[in-house]
């Protein structure tokens, strides 16, 4: 899950990584870009969905990423 800058960024870094843009979760046409709240809620929806089990069988990579090059990333069993 990375940070829901913009939709460009998405597609770019699925380039990047040679992953399949579907396989990159989205949610910023529903909300914008909500800063350092855009993880959080995406993880939440993807919860609602199912697409995430919280039962300790998934990894799953977050990255965050602002202004002045800061950025975090954590992967995470959930």
């Amino acid at each position: 899950m990375l940070h829901q800058a913009n939709i460009r960024i998405l597609d770019k870094m699925a380039r990047k990584i040679g992953v399949d843009r579907d396989k990159l979760p989205a949610n910023m046409t529903k909300y914008g870009n909500t800063s350092a709240a855009s993880i959080p809620i995406l993880l939440s929806e993807c919860v609602e969905e199912g697409l995430i089990r919280l039962d300790g069988s998934q990894n799953i990579l977050l990255s965050g990423f602002g202004g002045g090059l800061t950025w975090g990333t954590l992967i995470v069993t959930i």
